[in-house]
């Protein structure tokens, strides 16, 4: 067989799309998969987002070493997918994967929410046992919930693909933003064993709306021997480089990204949350409101909801009128973006070290600057992964692109650990310095990049789509 043919091989069986049709169908398996993926992502962001509160009042960790474990954590995630994708793509296929690992993402969540009693009172062996659970459980199906949605299109909708995209992408800030309000209220006034079980019980939710639609699912049986097949190819194999170096370069960016869940939620510790204190013209009451640290964080999803439909239907078609808006390119503009985002945390730092107590409120500015590079880099990598690679190595694709984000939590784990082991080792405004650096070099160089690189789509029962 030849790499051509095999390339071409036939996949599961669909009904036929009429040719007379003019508006493509939306899947029937979209609406579960979107709100089985609403569900996880508050269970997911709901627990992350008393994390760093908990380790550091609860276990009274310093700032650097409750980063270093949350980077560690975070970067853990991004490590399984490799393990799910490989289970998914040669032998179980992507839903057993899914499913099963989720009831595992369960136990996770309710080892945290036990008692510390149960633990001898040893809090930081249930921390451990608990996010080790959830590391599995989310990574492992990571990858392959993503792919899924991909593996849902054709020729026949494969129009409404960055569409669906666009959505699926909007269910995980949902739930990320409806998470990061609610939970850091229910840590402050009940403790973190309740803090922990809403989640729990959100991800059993997620597991039930998974299993309800099993019946709906277009399902890629596992590729066994025709995977090594297709690495025989010295076609695949130049695809699959060409889609790698584009993935490197996302290394320094999630490095900055992942900053807002720790280090920044240890520098709005250090600032005045009573966004509208010195506002005389407003009532008593709403001058007293004041901001959680951990709250912050839902700042973050609520600006997705609110960009997304802008970039889409407004910012992408004006852009798209002055020239062709490539996915590498989109992520070029991004990564400009994340640059000026990590602007902000150094000149934070700067004030912190002067004694001046910053309003809050500033944060803000460098939550939206961020959150407009993640739509431009994070949404975009997402159809990238899935489109480029080769249709028998979708899942395994995609969990290389999270292996960059596990890359770049461990480098932070690794800095903050230095930190933490050595005193004035990028200090003070040190630390901000250097990642902002290592993104401005990573954003010079990317533009050399995107100038060059060809687009080719692979899709499932389709022949090679060559966009240039």
């Amino acid at each position: 067989m030849t790499p051509k043919e095999i390339m071409q091989q036939e996949q599961p069986t669909r009904p036929v799309q009429s040719t007379q049709s003019t508006q493509p169908r939306l899947p029937a398996a979209v609406p579960y998969i979107i709100g089985n993926e609403a569900a996880e992502r508050f269970s997911f962001y709901g627990m992350k987002a008393v994390l760093m509160v908990y380790m550091t009042n609860v276990l009274l960790m310093s700032d650097p070493e409750a980063a270093g474990w949350g980077h560690l954590f975070a970067g853990s995630i991004c490590l399984f997918p490799i393990a799910g994708a490989i289970l998914a793509d040669m032998f179980l296929g992507k839903y057993r994967v899914i499913f099963w690992l989720s009831l595992v993402y369960c136990m996770g969540h309710a080892v945290l929410a036990l008692p510390g009693s149960v633990f001898g009172g040893n809090l930081r062996l249930a921390l451990a046992i608990g996010l080790s659970l959830i590391a599995i459980g989310s990574g492992g199906i990571k990858s392959c919930v993503t792919s899924i949605v991909g593996d849902q299109f054709h020729e026949g909708n494969q129009t409404l693909l960055e569409r669906v995209f666009g959505w699926f992408y909007l269910s995980i800030n949902v739930g990320a933003f409806v998470s990061a309000i609610i939970t850091p209220v229910l840590f402050h006034h009940y403790g973190h064993e309740v803090a922990f079980a809403i989640p729990g019980i959100l991800m059993g939710i997620a597991t039930l709306i998974l299993w309800l639609g099993r019946k709906k699912y277009v399902i890629v049986p596992p590729s066994k021997k025709s995977f090594f097949h297709e690495l025989k190819s010295p076609e695949v194999r130049a695809t699959l480089g060409k889609v790698f170096s584009v993935f490197l370069f996302l290394i320094p960016f999630w490095a900055v990204y992942e900053q807002c869940a720790y280090r920044w939620v240890g520098q709005a510790k250090e600032m005045n949350g009573k966004l509208f204190e010195t506002w005389a013209f407003l009532p008593d009451w709403l001058r007293n409101i004041e901001v959680l640290p951990s709250q912050m964080n839902a700042f973050n999803p609520f600006l997705i909801l609110v960009l997304v439909p802008i970039f889409s239907y407004v910012i992408y078609p004006l852009m798209n009128r002055r020239g062709n808006l490539t996915i590498v390119r989109k992520m070029a503009i991004g990564f400009v973006t994340g640059c000026i985002a990590a602007v902000f945390p150094l000149v934070f730092e700067y004030c912190i070290l002067s004694e001046i107590r910053l309003n809050l409120g500033w944060q803000f500015l460098a939550y939206f600057f961020l959150t407009a590079a993640e739509v431009m880099v994070s949404i975009t990598s997402l159809e990238f992964a899935y489109t480029q690679a080769p249709r028998t190595m979708k899942a395994i694709v995609m969990s290389a692109y999270l292996l960059m984000t596990m890359i770049a939590n461990f480098l932070c784990a690794g800095v903050n650990a230095l930190c933490n082991s050595y005193k004035g080792f990028l200090s003070g405004t040190g630390y901000y310095w250097f990642f902002f650096l290592l993104l401005v070099a990573s954003s010079t160089l990317f533009f050399f990049v995107a100038a060059r690189y060809r687009e080719k789509t692979y899709l499932q029962e389709t022949a090679v789509a060559e966009k240039e």
